[in-house]
Formats: structure tokens, C-alpha cells, sequence
């Protein structure tokens, strides 16, 4: 069982970067694949951004791709998306998730944070 909440959402100019955190409870946490979604109104939700559980292997879509920068520290329980380069595109709530194994699918994340809002302006 893993509790999951993100934050360092908010607004930013397109062509800006902002850090988004996840932090986690629960003992088991560095074995956990961890994964960015995100999703915009209207639209269904997407994935971003994986890594597993020792943070050696790293998977991007590619829409984000060079443009984000997923990491973790598993001593503090915490999983980081770092985001440059930002488009109007990239507005979407961003929600980070917890897996038993490394996947890019969103049915086998078991937790899901609640997510945070990222509007970027154009």
C-alpha cells in the first residue's frame, strides 16, 4: 500500500520550466515502478514519463521526450518530473502513480496520486 501526493504545479509561460514532486508513504516504496500522467480537459489521460524502481531505466512519450526529466530518491520516498521547454500543450492535470513493475500502461498503476494542475500560457 503506497499513498501518493504531488505538488509544484501552478502557471508558467511557454518556454519556462517547472518541477513537479510526488511524495509517497508506505515501506516499499523503492520497489515500485513510478510513473508520470497527465491529462487535459477533455481529453483522456496520457502517459508521460516512467522509471523503475532503482531509477536506472527511464521512459518517455514522445511528446515530452528531451523536454522532460523524470528521477526519484528512493531514501527520501520522493519521484521528480522535470519540465523545460514549455508548451500550452503541456497544460494538464499531472498526476504521479505507483506500479509493481516498470510500465508505460496506466491499468497496471495500482496508486494514484491526485494530482496537480500545470497551465502553461502562452
Amino acid at each position: 500500500q503506497v499513498q501518493l501526493g504531488e505538488s509544484g504545479g501552478g502557471l508558467v509561460q511557454a518556454g519556462g520550466s517547472l518541477r513537479l514532486s510526488c511524495a509517497a508513504s508506505g515501506r516499499m516504496f523503492s520497489r515500485y515502478g513510478m510513473g508520470w500522467f497527465r491529462q487535459a480537459l477533455g481529453k483522456e489521460r496520457e502517459f508521460v514519463a516512467a522509471i523503475s524502481w532503482s531509477g536506472e531505466s527511464t521512459y518517455y512519450a514522445d511528446s515530452v521526450k528531451g523536454r522532460f526529466t523524470i528521477s526519484r530518491d528512493n531514501a527520501k520516498k520522493t519521484v521528480s518530473l522535470q519540465m523545460s521547454s514549455l508548451s500550452p500543450e503541456d497544460t494538464a492535470v499531472y498526476y504521479c502513480a505507483a506500479a509493481f513493475g516498470t510500465t508505460m500502461r496506466e491499468d497496471e498503476y495500482a496508486w494514484w496520486g491526485q494530482g496537480t494542475q500545470v497551465t502553461v500560457s502562452s
